[in-house]
């Protein structure tokens, strides 16, 4: 402790002030590491930095700006900040964390009892720091992206205007990052279910189960278990956000329709693809019949189909399998055959159905994913069939009554995936949205520098919990 408050004293870096917040960047790495690198660099994207180390801590102070001029508060926001070896490869990395250093309850003025609030949250209500000791957030940053082994080549972006290519925009994971700092999380366990100190966070009055009705600070443990895994079902209770959600997300949510037989008739969850034309309204309706060309029972279709396949696919919505060869070269085959869409069927247990990646402009028709759960029971569906009809019908398109990231009352989904995945499941938006949003559990690459509406629905969030 004596030397983390030396290390405060001795290093602090003041971001500028400005009319509604002011954000403090605390530089707590050692001499030559991280914001002390003195690496020299050229400026870059309006970032006029010199130095390794000072270009890091302009990136730092240009989101601290975004985030200052956005939130109300007279109390300084201080992150305590540092540069560290993250777990990463060269295909997958922790980019960066953050998160409120304390949490307090039951303090005088809180707009919930019996909630935790984060530090940086609570001084704001109670209008000064409760603990001037501590800064409000911690943050550890990935030193090593784009070094041999982590994400070889593509380091941080650091340059402020968001021109970033390829390599990963750091002012953007920052956006991301302090806002979990700022309260976009729960400090309930979302593995087991567990309350913090026997106490929920006020994020959790607002974490509606649709199925259920309940919001988890009425579940008990193994309910919140369950429902932190309910994909499409999980969503935000919040009037700012739900009013937002009008604004910034976009009308019509992709779907499958399966309209016959009636024991599987209903809407399916869809991962959509890079390539081939978008999903639209009223979208494609045809007979769906599945390509058998690997046993058991699976249809890769990962060569050209054969004779029988053709003809029980042609002028129809072709069902096929994940796995062994790319999407597009399954796709380019029974599109080849004469199918007019495509439903791939995934090869693992889980859920939301994640999207189709690949690029080839030759592909014409419109292709869907679904979980491997959905397509085991739409395959027993017509597990009796001909061989050239099945009598299941379904329609690939878009619902237009539905905003993307939203269920049918307009409330904003939260990433709910199936199994659950420590550190993203619930405290994030879910991956549905459209426009991508900043606090999906992913940084994509057409993120603005934007936290609130019409591009983006953070703020309103933290609006929602008391901002």
């Amino acid at each position: 402790m004596n030397m983390l408050l030396t290390i405060l004293l001795a290093l602090l870096l003041c971001s500028n002030s400005w009319a509604a917040a002011t954000i403090t960047i605390v530089n707590g790495d050692p001499a030559g590491v991280g914001f002390n690198d003195p690496t020299p660099v050229t400026p870059v994207g309006g970032n006029t930095g010199i130095t390794l180390g000072a270009q890091r801590l302009n990136a730092f102070q240009a989101a601290a700006s975004k985030w200052g001029e956005t939130l109300d508060s007279n109390v300084p926001i201080r992150v305590l900040a540092t540069w560290e070896a993250l777990p990463c490869t060269d295909t997958a990395a922790v980019l960066g964390s953050a998160g409120a250093l304390e949490v307090f309850s039951d303090f005088p003025g809180a707009p919930q009892a019996n909630a935790w609030f984060g530090k940086a949250e609570t001084n704001k209500l109670i209008g000064f720091d409760a603990d001037p000791d501590t800064p409000d957030i911690r943050a550890r940053f990935n030193v090593n992206l784009g070094q041999p082994g982590c994400f070889t080549g593509s380091p941080f972006y650091l340059g402020l205007d968001n021109n970033h290519g390829s390599n990963t925009d750091l002012v953007t994971v920052l956006l991301h990052e302090f806002a979990h700092g700022l309260g976009f999380q729960t400090y309930t366990d979302d593995e087991t279910g567990e309350l913090l100190a026997g106490i929920p966070s006020i994020w959790d009055y607002f974490l509606l189960d649709t199925t259920t009705g309940k919001v988890w600070t009425d579940m008990n443990n193994a309910e919140r278990v369950a429902s932190a895994i309910k994909s499409g079902k999980l969503v935000w209770n919040g009037v700012q956000v739900t009013n937002a959600a009008q604004v910034v997300l976009q009308a019509g949510t992709p779907i499958l329709t399966v309209l016959t037989p009636p024991e599987v008739a209903g809407i399916y969850q869809v991962g959509t693809a890079a390539f081939g034309p978008p999903l639209s309204s009223p979208g494609v309706t045809g007979e769906v019949m599945p390509v058998v060309d690997t046993p058991p029972d699976l249809g890769l279709a990962c060569v050209p189909l054969s004779d029988l396949n053709t003809r029980a696919v042609r002028g129809k919505i072709a069902m096929i399998d994940r796995g062994t060869c790319t999407f597009v070269v399954k796709i380019r085959n029974v599109q080849e055959a004469g199918a007019v869409g495509t439903i791939v069927v995934d090869n693992v247990a889980g859920a939301p159905p994640p999207g189709i990646g690949g690029s080839d402009p030759g592909i014409v028709i419109p292709v869907v994913r679904i979980t491997l759960e959905d397509g085991q029971a739409l395959k027993q569906a017509i597990a009796r069939r001909t061989r050239t009809h099945s009598g299941m019908y379904a329609n690939l398109g878009v619902n237009l009554g539905i905003r993307a990231g939203t269920d049918p009352l307009g409330r904003v989904l939260m990433y709910a995936p199936r199994p659950n995945q420590p550190g993203s499941s619930v405290s994030h938006c879910d991956t549905s949205a459209t426009p991508n949003q900043l606090m999906e559990p992913a940084i994509n690459a057409d993120l603005r520098h934007e936290v609130k509406p019409p591009f983006d629905l953070t703020y309103p969030l933290l609006k929602d919990i008391g901002w």
